[in-house]
């Protein structure tokens, strides 16, 4: 059996609580992860206060392979990822001479302000990451990858470093969706969990249409044996009479 590889997400910022600004990078995240065969293992939502975001980084730092933590690294003043990063590790934040070049070249001297200039403050110790949208940089502290929480910049660090993750087989995944109630199929569900433990198998139930519904997702990264579980699960469903509305 493969090494599993396993990785957490820390989006941190009041809006996402608020409920102000919806949260796109968790999705895309964990779609990439599971193309890199890297488990996500936990994802946290944490408030911009200093205390609360070091003990999540020192938590999944010491539990997970890795840890993103996105949001927090820009030039106003609750911008405050940088400082509590370098608290967690025990180092102090410095001007990063590299990262001033980064924002002079892409903006000019004159016009790299003392907000902006901020950006370029970095643990001592930290390996940057590029950031080819906006030059203000990400970086890497040990297991962890500090990003920035606007998605389109987000979305290109990650793919800056993504060749340096080690993970494994790819995760892939199976879903029926039929015109059923759930409870029908939650004995049989336990019992082919139970044949096939190394595949996630998850009931979500849904209505729409004025009818009742179920999706059934199989996860995992024996591709045949994901293939058996996928055609047992659809001779259940017509077996109890239910009509298969999707399969992908």
């Amino acid at each position: 059996m493969n090494q599993q590889h396993t990785a957490a997400v820390i989006v941190i910022g009041n809006e996402i609580l608020s409920g102000r600004t919806q949260d796109i990078n968790l999705p895309y995240l964990g779609k990439r992860f599971d193309e890199l065969g890297i488990e996500l293992v936990e994802a946290r939502v944490v408030r911009d206060v200093p205390e609360e975001i070091i003990h999540a980084v020192n938590h999944l730092r010491e539990s997970c392979e890795y840890v993103f933590t996105t949001g927090g690294i820009g030039p106003t003043h609750d911008d405050i990822t940088t400082e509590c990063i370098a608290q967690a590790f025990g180092v102090e934040v410095e001007r990063n001479p590299e990262a001033v070049k980064c924002l002079n070249d892409k903006y000019g001297d004159k016009n790299v302000t003392d907000a902006r200039m901020k950006m370029a403050n970095i643990p001592v110790g930290a390996t940057l990451v590029d950031n080819p949208v906006s030059a203000a940089p990400g970086y890497r502290m040990e297991n962890v990858y500090v990003f920035a929480g606007v998605p389109q910049i987000m979305q290109a660090m990650f793919e800056g470093i993504s060749s340096e993750l080690i993970g494994g087989d790819p995760m892939l995944t199976k879903t029926i969706s039929a015109h059923m109630q759930e409870s029908q199929i939650a004995t049989t569900l336990t019992q082919l969990q139970n044949e096939h433990p190394t595949i996630s198998i998850g009931s979500y139930p849904f209505y729409k249409n004025e009818c009742y519904g179920v999706s059934v997702v199989s996860r995992g990264t024996d591709k045949n044996e994901l293939n058996a579980l996928d055609k047992k699960l659809q001779n259940m469903i017509t077996a109890l009479g239910a009509t298969i509305i999707a399969l992908t």
